[in-house]
């Protein structure tokens, strides 16, 4: 596609894929979006951990872009090990809620459920899970209920 010109020096959005290129290059100097520090991750982290619910994300793919840019620029991003654990951490915390949500919907035997402010990665790491144990109650209630063809039949 058309990107460019680049100017030298001067700061310019582009997409990650671009970022990470021309980074992998040493053509650019990658610059971490504003919630990637410290302060604003722990923040976050003992929000997290204090609320019941899942708390918003300040982005929805907050685990992708810390992965990609601390393996590809951690020496552009100041306090690289401190932001991977807190991430991580943050990580950790919003599956425990959802083992414990899905675990809770299971033996609830509920029929649907809301999940607000989950991130993509963050469902499909229990997606397999949750189907397949949904699967698994349907035939349990299937075979709990009586079948037609044990009814007697009049001739």
């Amino acid at each position: 596609g058309d990107l460019g010109p680049f100017n030298p020096g001067l700061p310019v959005e582009v997409p990650v894929w671009l970022a990470i290129n021309l980074k992998q290059r040493q053509k650019c100097r990658l610059i971490p979006p504003e919630w990637m520090d410290v302060e604003k991750l722990e923040e976050i982290r003992d929000q997290e951990r204090k609320e019941d619910t899942f708390t918003p994300m300040p982005s929805p793919y907050y685990m992708e872009l810390t992965k990609l840019l601390l393996n590809y620029a951690s020496d552009n991003i100041p306090k690289a090990d401190e932001i991977r654990t807190l991430v991580k951490e943050t990580w950790d915390t919003r599956l425990a809620k959802l083992r414990l949500s899905a675990d809770s919907f299971v033996r609830q035997q509920e029929a649907h459920a809301k999940l607000d402010n989950l991130t993509l990665m963050e469902i499909n790491t229990t997606g397999t899970f949750l189907t397949q144990a949904l699967d698994h109650m349907y035939k349990l209630r299937t075979n709990l209920q009586p079948s037609e063809s044990t009814h007697s039949q009049d001739f």
